[in-house]
């Protein structure tokens, strides 16, 4: 392995100008300069071979690995480490490959612009991402920053926001961070009034809720009418003790077998911090339920797989933990699951019928794990007064594939 031939470089809007020596430096000796056009423009020629970034920008990382060896300088926006290319370059390169000087990124700017506490502020991308990605993050009184795809997107952010209750909410777009076209301008959601703005540019959003604003909160247990559903929808309760069975960690891959309208792994998503759920629904009706609901409720990136267990599962990556909320009885469902599951994994299903506990029962005696019934009753009106009714009681397995 080559030490140390690959060196990203940051660059802000005032190109060259502010750049440390190590990085001028890195960029005179290149004998390979990589980037986008607009980073391009900003570097003399020098003679030297110049690569701009394929659609798809995996084709770019097998230009850069044919390269190896030779002196090769890739060229970012601020730093490379956050939303940037560095972190896709670090998916395909050895950290001992690469040098890496980022410079002031545009939430770094936008911050000091603000005087906002980073720390205490939501920051998201929109750029190469769905819109709804911003719903998992609207709550009262946040503040998030927002790297825009293009110069549309504080339009789109504006009418999103007056459409979930936030309409009163401040935006500020902040364009071409600092750089000497720099721009600031201000308005309320509910009546933006600026045109298009440069497709360069950071969202600041103060956000204001309404009495009848969406509130999503950050804990498992959303009330069951923010789902979309025909009926299959694991109650609030039980889905509450299921996600927290399931144990959501960072970065972590879960399969919903059996998905219905999507609420664990939806949910599953919600709690942890860049998780990768794939839903696996047979019906079509539902599946298109589960990616309206998957939408609504900000996590536009759950994966859809249509398709009945197990003959479903082939090819998909190996997950870490298993929901199984429907289809438990199939020929070889839940070994398929468990076969494909990863050592410490976990693995949880639900059942309301006796012939499904039957199932878990043999699986607790085969792989070990706990059994617990749910149980859950709510109040509603009988006449003039309350009384209790209760939901179908289920029954739950979990276990831990050592």
């Amino acid at each position: 392995m080559t030490e140390h031939w690959i060196t990203v470089v940051g660059l802000g809007e005032d190109g060259m100008e502010r750049l440390a020596p190590a990085a001028r430096a890195a960029i005179g000796a290149a004998e390979v300069l990589i980037g986008g056009e607009r980073h391009l423009a900003l570097v003399p020629e020098g003679g030297r071979e110049r690569l701009t970034w394929r659609t798809p920008l995996k084709d770019t990382m097998a230009d850069i690995a044919a390269r190896r060896g030779r002196r090769v300088v890739v060229l970012a926006s601020g730093d490379p480490m956050w939303f940037g290319v560095g972190a896709t370059l670090a998916k395909h390169f050895a950290p001992e490959e690469m040098t890496i000087l980022p410079v002031p990124g545009a939430f770094s700017l936008a911050a000091a612009r603000l005087a906002w506490s980073l720390p205490d502020v939501a920051t998201i991308t929109l750029h190469g991402r769905k819109l709804e990605h911003l719903n998992a993050h609207l709550a009262p009184n946040r503040r998030i920053l927002i790297l825009s795809e293009n110069g549309d997107t504080p339009g789109q952010v504006a009418r999103l926001l007056a459409g979930r209750g936030y309409g009163d909410s401040l935006l500020q777009v902040l364009e071409h961070l600092g750089g000497p076209q720099e721009r600031r301008v201000t308005g309320i959601a509910r009546s933006w009034p600026h045109p298009r703005s440069a497709d360069l540019n950071t969202i600041a959003v103060s956000c204001v809720a309404a009495p009848d604003a969406m509130v999503l909160p950050d804990a498992p247990g959303l009330a069951d009418d923010l789902f979309e559903h025909d009926g299959q929808l694991t109650k609030r309760e039980v889905r509450a003790a299921t996600v927290a069975a399931l144990m959501p960690l960072p970065g972590q891959v879960l399969w919903d077998v059996g998905a219905g309208c999507g609420s664990i792994g939806i949910e599953w998503m919600r709690a942890s911090r860049h998780g990768r759920a794939i839903a696996i629904e047979r019906d079509e009706a539902r599946a298109q339920v589960i990616l309206r609901n998957a939408a609504d409720l900000g996590v536009p990136m759950l994966r859809l797989v249509e398709g009945a267990a197990p003959a479903a599962l082939e090819g998909l990556p190996a997950p870490d933990t298993i929901f199984i909320g429907g289809g438990i009885g199939g020929d070889g469902v839940a070994e398929r699951c468990w076969a494909a599951l990863k050592p410490g994994g976990r693995l949880v299903a639900n059942v309301v019928t006796v012939e499904g506990e039957a199932v878990l029962a043999r699986l607790q005696r085969d792989w070990g794990g706990s059994l617990t019934r749910i149980a859950v009753s709510r109040a509603e009106k009988v006449g003039g007064l309350l009384g209790w009714r209760p939901l179908m009681p289920v029954t739950q397995y979990a276990t831990v594939k050592r």
